[in-house]
């Protein structure tokens, strides 16, 4: 059951208070208010249900915003509205709608990230369109409670063949909510079909990674298949081909995709086949780290490698041993590079510095005799659009590199 507030609701109660100053970051635009920024002795979170709305008052009374709250969540609670008045099913409708005119805007085809959270003023919700098709998830409490109004605004605004819930991300269980994946209208499809960059994919709706589809690399893809024509190349964590099928596309002469995932990988050979390049796409299954060792014993090498590994470092306190694994596998790539070889590094986690991801390469080109020239540094597509006040939402780092022996 989704509850309803007015006005005078929140004029008379559901109220949290924050300590002395710390109103500073909210006023500069951030929408995240942290458990340990409120003063729990004049407004106890206990008084409070996941997901319930609230208005936020710093330490002398002046009004912040209208958020929802989570009292057992680390981010207790999420700005939706900096006025007064009720954030309803009107502003919520509007909010999908100007997000679907920036992508309209960007894209002339309908497949791309729609709705991304806090930058969309949408806390808490991502929305993948895939055509007719949408895949969402509901990653905070108070979307969550929202869920009803949210798939009726997509219904209104979108008007897809079906919307699936991915609500089986780990940012849910921070939140204490229930992981599922279900639909939410119509009978989503096992499958759908993306569009990217002019190469046509297959992609798992229901049971692949995440939403289904990374579309946050989009133009770090496009930007490496300027590099790629005539050249041998390795995708490590290929997932279903997404970088390797579209450097085949761009004539890449030979591609190598390594993925632990073997339902992946044949999803990768179909996509392979889709698009008339079978025969220059080879899948190897198998934990990267030995994959790569392997591939140097065995004498290979490659002129393109592209390393786009999950996120090694999802927590704060992983930093130290997942900063290891990207200098790691880092290095391992490095020695597989011909000569005069490209490297493209990536990395979604939120926790790893760019300075750091630009470290990997350094050291990497220091411990195998190398010299390294940056020739591009990615970040997300801008269908994943960063709030300049929340440096969370600039999360995805890409460097493309020259690396040669000079």
């Amino acid at each position: 059951m989704v509850r309803q507030y007015n006005h005078h609701d929140f004029m008379k109660r559901n109220t949290i208070q924050l300590k002395r100053r710390e109103e500073r970051r909210i006023q500069a635009g951030h929408l995240w208010i942290y458990s340990n920024e409120i003063d729990t002795k004049k407004t106890p979170l206990s008084q409070f249900t996941k997901g319930e709305m609230a208005e936020v008052i710093a330490s002398d009374g002046k009004f912040l915003g209208i958020a929802y709250l989570n009292p057992h969540s680390l981010i207790t609670g999420r700005l939706l509205s900096r006025r007064r008045e009720h954030f309803d099913q009107k502003q919520l409708v509007q909010r999908l709608e100007a997000a679907l005119a920036l992508r309209n805007r960007l894209f002339d085809k309908p497949y791309y990230r729609m709705v991304y959270g806090e930058s969309d003023l949408l806390p808490g919700l991502i929305v993948d369109r895939f055509g007719d098709h949408l895949s969402v998830q509901l990653n905070s409490a108070g979307m969550d409670v929202l869920k009803e109004r949210v798939l009726d605004g997509l219904r209104k605004v979108v008007n897809p063949a079906s919307i699936l819930l991915r609500n089986d991300s780990s940012v849910r269980k921070l939140e204490q909510l229930p992981l599922a994946i279900e639909a939410g209208f119509g009978d989503p499809p096992t499958e759908v079909e993306v569009i990217e960059n002019d190469v046509k994919m297959t992609v798992p709706l229901r049971h692949g990674q995440k939403t289904g589809w990374f579309y946050d690399q989009r133009v770090n893809r496009a930007e490496l298949s300027k590099y790629v024509r005539g050249k041998r190349v390795l995708d490590v964590f290929c997932y279903v081909g997404s970088f390797a099928i579209q450097c085949a596309v761009a004539g890449a002469e030979e591609v190598w995709g390594v993925d632990a995932s073997r339902s992946a990988l044949e999803n990768a050979l179909e996509n392979g086949a889709q698009n008339g390049v079978e025969n220059r796409f080879y899948s190897v299954l198998g934990d990267a780290f030995e994959v790569l060792r392997a591939l140097r014993e065995e004498g290979e090498y490659f002129d393109v490698i592209v390393v786009d590994p999950p996120a090694f470092i999802k927590r704060k306190k992983d930093h130290v041993k997942g900063l290891r694994a990207y200098q790691r596998i880092g290095e391992l790539a490095m020695r597989l590079l011909a000569p005069d070889g490209i490297l493209m590094a990536a990395s979604c986690s939120m926790h790893l510095k760019r300075a750091e991801l630009l470290d990997v390469i350094r050291s990497g080109s220091v411990k195998t005799g190398r010299h390294s020239q940056l020739l591009f540094e990615g970040m997300q597509g801008p269908d994943h659009p960063v709030h300049p006040a929340i440096p969370e939402t600039r999360y995805l780092k890409a460097y493309l590199a020259r690396v040669y022996k000079p």
